[in-house]
């Protein structure tokens, strides 16, 4: 397929992530600084559809172009789904990743290895037109260790061990994580759509 794609984010880490999934897609992604757009959505919503489509939409209303807006939540069941949509802002606002893995990690601390179950979930919105979009979800199961691990990924990829591996987001190479990681499922989703409908 031909076209362009609008990412509706200003997270550089997932930009990365995202460019590397599309990447066999022949489309031009592009990002907001790409087209000197400033524009910081405030994500008020009280799920991930509603952040995703909240961003996808107010990005395509300044740009006009097709574009693409992703929630992630991590879901810990031990918390009773904390932090879930609030994840990226879990210990207050403008926070560091690392300020939220340690609060995560102070609110579990007491929490036995069995019970430290939790799931990442992305939605990914794609806005093409004035009221006209479609959702894509990814999840991944794992647990929450007692201790970081690993210097790669972002967010809370040092506390994630995903179902079946030794090894944390954290630790995984990008092409290790972009194997089993829930914004790739909701991304691959979203990338076999894309070139459906233009084959």
């Amino acid at each position: 397929m031909t076209g362009k794609l609008l990412l509706a984010t200003n997270n550089k880490d997932k930009v990365t992530e995202i460019k590397n999934l599309l990447a066999r897609l022949d489309i031009q992604v592009l990002t907001l600084k790409d087209l000197n757009l400033e524009i910081d959505v405030v994500e008020d919503k009280d799920t991930l559809e509603g952040n995703a489509l909240k961003k996808a939409s107010e990005i395509w209303d300044a740009a006009r172009i097709p574009c693409s807006a992703d929630d992630t939540g991590l879901f810990v069941n031990a918390l009773n789904g904390e932090p879930g949509v609030y994840s990226s802002r879990y210990a207050g606002e403008n926070v560091s990743y690392a300020d939220n893995r340690h609060k995560l990690l102070k609110n579990i601390s007491d929490v036995p290895d069995v019970k430290r179950t939790a799931r990442f979930k992305t939605v990914v919105c794609y806005y093409y037109g004035k009221d006209k979009y479609t959702f894509f979800e990814g999840c991944c199961e794992g647990r929450i260790l007692k201790e970081e691990r690993g210097e790669k990924g972002f967010g809370y990829d040092a506390v994630f061990l995903p179902d079946g591996y030794d090894k944390t987001f954290g630790e995984l190479s990008l092409d290790e994580k972009n194997k089993i990681s829930h914004r790739a499922k909701a991304f691959i989703k979203f990338r076999d759509y894309l070139a459906s409908i233009n084959s």
